[in-house]
């Protein structure tokens, strides 16, 4: 197998996730006033639900097996109460009770709580590079969120504490889904999308909101496809190859996107914050792309799900006829072996 042709394609998921979830943000924003922002989030990810659940449907031609084995409902129902239900309601509670600029601020937080807890608990390995890598990115999102002159921060803490909160809450989801992240990914995403969407939707109606007429409704599912659907999909993909720290870090380079797209989509002007975090930023990813991690390793016999190829980690023999195309997705075991090659920490390095 090509690692290097492996991570470079990891790397690359995880950027476009940015991308598409970065440049949402400004298309989002042109619905303001229009859209009650309950009603917006709970959309947004049910459309995302819906589609790639139709996608899925249309690529199998079939509803297909999840790929998950049985502990891993487990993690992916924690995933989806924390990052679906839990996050976003915070986030409204907060953001109605903070500026703009301060919540770009804070929400720079899930990439920093999102690899302490990778590091810290689930033990991921993370080198010198690497975490100068990340104080770079996430430097560059505390830049460009600062505060332009003549703004001012709150004194209330409830606003900034929901907001630190709601981070915590997608910094525990990056992690308990990088656990699942070895099924498909489009069910995975597509299950987030529709539980999420289906309740905050539910709250939005409860509390009397109403729904935007029909020509809003099909922008917002559009965008909830692409920026929330599609571009989870892919993080789940960078999971699955990069680790959770690193395709975290990726994909915090998202706000910066977002503003370099609010340059053409708002007609807004680049301030001399956002060329510094610029800057920041492509140093911080630089850092990573050019990370070389490589020594002895034992893997201690491991059984899941996920499409592979027959390469020095997938020696098995099949229970089934196999037509000999790869790659192919059924159970598996792996042997142990000890060996040396660049690796990152993805579902097969996790030591």
């Amino acid at each position: 197998m090509d690692y290097k042709k492996g991570m470079n394609s990891s790397v690359f998921y995880a950027l476009i996730a940015a991308v598409l979830f970065g440049a949402s943000t400004p298309f989002a924003k042109l619905m303001e006033g229009d859209v009650h922002p309950l009603v917006l989030a709970g959309l947004l990810y049910l459309s995302s639900g819906i589609g790639l659940a139709a996608i899925r449907l249309i690529r199998d031609q079939a509803w297909n097996p999840s790929g998950l084995i049985r502990q891993d409902w487990f993690w992916l129902l924690a995933a989806i109460i924390f990052g679906g239900l839990l996050g976003p309601v915070l986030l409204m509670s907060g953001l109605m009770r903070l500026s703009g600029s301060s919540a770009a601020l804070l929400l720079n937080l899930e990439a920093v709580l999102t690899a302490l807890i990778a590091w810290v608990v689930f033990r991921e390995n993370a080198d010198r590079r690497v975490i100068l890598g990340m104080i770079a990115i996430i430097g560059g999102g505390v830049v460009l969120s600062w505060p332009d002159r003549g703004q001012t921060w709150e004194a209330n803490w409830t606003g900034p504490l929901l907001l630190s909160a709601a981070c915590c809450c997608w910094a525990l989801d990056n992690n308990l889904t990088r656990k699942v992240s070895t099924a498909d990914a489009l069910f995975l995403a597509a299950s987030k999308g529709l539980v999420a969407g289906t309740v905050n939707c539910g709250l939005a109606l409860a509390l009397g909101l109403s729904l935007p007429p029909p020509d809003k409704l099909l922008a917002i599912a559009a965008l909830g496809l692409l920026g929330y659907g599609v571009s989870l999909a892919l993080f789940i993909l960078a999971l699955r190859g990069l680790g959770t720290a690193r395709a975290g870090a990726y994909f915090s380079t998202a706000p910066f996107i977002g503003a370099a797209v609010a340059l053409v989509v708002l007609a807004e002007q680049p301030s001399a914050n956002f060329w510094l975090a610029a800057g920041l930023m492509a140093i911080g990813v630089s850092l990573h792309l050019t990370e070389r991690h490589e020594h002895s390793h034992t893997h201690e016999t491991l059984l899941h799900r996920h499409p592979h190829r027959h390469d020095e980690h997938h020696q098995h023999a099949h229970d089934f006829d196999w037509d000999g195309k790869e790659p192919h997705v059924h159970v598996h075991r792996h042997a142990p072996i000890t060996h040396t090659h660049p690796h990152y920490p993805d579902i097969h390095h996790q030591h």
